[in-house]
């Protein structure tokens, strides 16, 4: 029997060394100290330094979760930094693969800490981890500080997010309170005053009574009786359908035309001869080759120039080479080359396409800027283009406040819509039928008010799956997209579930932990 234990000890000794090898550094067996009984895991060098390795796991994994919920809006910081760095880069992608090395690294280095002090063993952080983990915590603090700064609204994002994951973030941290039972019963068992044991296993059990009784605060417009989930929201395409196509172009439009979207959303700016074109930057550096055609006119505002000049530049091959989205979905040859050779597109010709398909048609008209011949003429040139273009004043959904009163007096079948939101009774005087609003600004209890005095609200840029569920949850009748062609393959939302399956799985991870941790203690 004593050979026996002591070969199983003998084979033991490899797990541990790796543990403490990856941590500390302490290949050899004579390097590694057990903690004593009754006595501290660490020395206080040890036990200062800890909290702050907990720390930077904290900070590094908020700063990941923000970098993933904010994927929606990849596209909105890529844009941000193209226009002060003057090239375009997937900067985004970058941001995510540094959270996610920072999380991963530091996430090991508690791993191992924690299955060190389930094997009784003491904790030495070598210099390097601790320099590592200084880093990390340094890197991710400052990121969240910078983030919150410039790119502050995405805190509203995550908290948007919680209403979905919050449920599955509490069964998470649940499985985390049970894996760490183990050492927080070994150490504390093997105190040897009851004061320490109080000091290990009292933090640890309010955290865990707080994490049971926490789903009772929790919201979710997701988690409903069945029946009452409304409608799928129209899908709008944000310049058409930017994933497949080049932005604001004829192909983009005809694309989301293919895929099932209800409206096409896009961006009018009035050239120096009068004829609105689609355009959303103010130069055309970004969405043409003016580069090449006109290098000494890259950064001249795009209302400046006639239309005979903006039909010489194209508007297509900076898509295939700048790639300005992770996922670009060209199937076929065929739309690679349609999309090399596409041109800036008319207001009229879009309008048309609108027409002739029956879609809804919502656009941002660009005030031209001081010495423009159609800079107080702007509204009614624009004006005179949608009568000409014969497209059903229904389709149109007038976004633009100035000058509104005039809009609806001269156009009464447009459907005016606000791009802000307002008491009811100022939107019924000024004949609002539809608000236009950031998706950051989604509430329920805001959709519904509206709804019951029959004004409908749609959401941009809303491109990622949960977020087209919260919306569709939360009673949204039409969203901005730039994923057409991925929503329409939502059939229900994600993560709906009834109040019912909410509470069994609630009262199932909790009674489950209890046991589980019961059991640990136990034994």
């Amino acid at each position: 029997v004593v050979r026996q234990r002591l070969l199983q000890r003998y084979e033991h000794q490899p797990f541990v060394s790796c543990l403490a090898g990856f941590y500390s550094c302490q290949w050899k067996r004579y390097q590694r100290r057990r903690a004593e009984p009754g006595k501290c895991c660490c020395r206080m060098r040890e036990c200062m330094f800890f909290p702050l390795l907990v720390g930077a796991f904290f900070f590094s994994l908020v700063f990941l979760y923000m970098c993933g919920e904010a994927k929606n809006d990849y596209n909105n910081f890529d844009w941000y930094n193209y226009e002060a760095l003057g090239f375009w880069f997937l900067w985004s992608l970058v941001l995510l693969s540094v959270a996610a090395l920072l999380f991963m690294y530091i996430t090991l280095l508690l791993v191992l800490a924690l299955c060190l002090l389930a094997e009784g063993q003491q904790l030495y952080l070598h210099w390097s981890h601790k320099i590592g983990t200084l880093i990390v915590l340094t890197c991710s603090v400052t990121a969240l500080f910078v983030l919150s700064v410039l790119w502050g609204d995405q805190w509203k994002t995550v908290r948007l997010s919680l209403q979905i994951t919050a449920p599955y973030l509490h069964v998470g941290a649940i499985a985390i309170m049970v894996l760490l039972s183990w050492p927080v019963a070994f150490h504390a068992i093997r105190a040897d005053r009851k004061v320490i044991q109080v000091i290990i296993v009292g933090p640890y059990l309010a955290i865990l009574l707080f994490l049971f009784l926490i789903p009772l605060g929790m919201y979710s417009p997701c988690i409903r009786q069945m029946g009452t989930l409304g409608p799928k929201p129209d899908l709008i395409g944000h310049r058409g359908a930017p994933m497949l196509a080049p932005e604001n172009t004829e192909m983009s439009f005809q694309k989301t035309i293919e895929h099932g979207g209800t409206g096409l959303e896009t961006d009018v700016t009035i050239s120096y001869d009068g004829v609105p074109f689609l355009m959303h930057d103010k130069t055309l550096r970004r969405t043409t080759n003016i580069k090449e055609v006109y290098p000494n006119d890259v950064t001249k505002n795009a209302a400046f120039f006639s239309w005979d000049t903006l039909q010489k530049l194209n508007a297509g091959k900076w898509f295939l080479k700048d790639k300005p989205f992770s996922s670009i979905c060209l199937s076929s040859k065929a739309d690679q080359s349609w999309a090399m050779n596409q041109t800036i597109y008319k207001l009229s010709d879009f309008l048309r396409l609108a027409e002739r398909h029956n879609k809804y048609v919502i656009f941002d008209l660009y005030r031209p800027p001081d010495k423009h011949p159609y800079r107080n003429a702007w509204v009614n040139r624009t004006l005179e283009v949608i009568f000409e273009s014969g497209i059903r004043p229904h389709l149109v959904l007038w976004l633009e406040n100035s000058m509104r009163s005039f809009v609806h007096s001269v156009a009464p079948g447009f459907q005016q819509t606000m791009g802000r939101k307002a008491p009811v009774e100022d939107l019924l005087m000024s004949n609002i039928v539809k608000l236009n609003l950031a998706y950051k600004e989604m509430s329920s209890e805001d959709i519904r008010k509206y709804a019951e005095a029959n004004i409908t609200t749609n959401f941009y840029v809303i491109n990622e799956p949960w977020l087209f569920s919260l919306a569709w949850c939360s009673g949204a009748h039409s969203v901005t997209t730039n994923t057409v062609h991925i929503l329409k393959n939502l059939n229900q939302p994600l993560f709906l579930m009834t109040p019912k399956q909410y509470n069994i799985m609630w009262i199932l991870t909790d009674l489950t932990s209890m046991l589980l941790i019961s059991l640990i203690f136990a034994l």
